[in-house]
């Protein structure tokens, strides 16, 4: 995989993180990079984890599935982006809470990440270098969320739905350049 598409994908899974983040942001009476980083860790950390993690999963499978591998990156990748472009449509909105506890924080990073666990699934197929892929991914979306967090303290949520609707079509362009790159090249 090329650090363009690498990037890509990074920045395409981080946005779940980046609107929880500016949720954070908003509910949090002042910006502090203490705050951010922190924020940054939990979300970052997991969306290196999850990618990890499904990516051993994956790799289990991988002599088994490799002649429709482009087809389950596709679908999963799909799925996912769609999914987040349907949270972005949603109206009603999460409330917001200033707690960074383990206990708060915790479920929020296993949720923002759920779909990093799926692309880690694909990255088996695609036999990518997962070390320094999901290093490369945590470190993007730690940076993302310090920002949704600061964005969140000075602007709201007015772009949190923009935020998950980019993720979610940033996940299918990339899916269907993995299809395509399979079928036609």
């Amino acid at each position: 995989m090329d650090i363009f598409t690498l990037f890509t994908l990074s920045v395409g899974l981080s946005m779940d993180a980046f609107a929880v983040s500016i949720c954070k942001g908003l509910a949090l009476k002042k910006f502090s990079l203490k705050n951010g980083a922190l924020i940054g860790l939990w979300f970052g950390g997991f969306q290196a984890l999850m990618p990890f993690i499904g990516y051993l999963l994956g790799i289990r499978f991988k002599s088994r599935i490799t002649a429709i591998d482009h087809w389950i990156a596709f679908f999963l990748l799909g799925f996912i982006g769609l999914n987040m472009i349907k949270e972005a449509m949603a109206k009603e909105e999460e409330p917001d809470d200033a707690s960074l506890s383990a206990k708060n924080m915790l479920p929020l990073a296993i949720a923002t990440s759920i779909d990093a666990l799926a692309v880690g699934v694909t990255f088996a197929f695609l036999s990518v270098r997962i070390l320094p892929a999901v290093t490369f991914i945590g470190a993007i979306t730690f940076l993302f969320s310090i920002a949704g967090v600061k964005a969140g303290n000075v602007f709201g949520t007015r772009y949190k739905a923009k935020a998950e609707l980019a993720g979610g079509i940033i996940l299918i362009l990339l899916g269907a350049k993995i299809l395509m790159e399979h079928l036609f090249f």
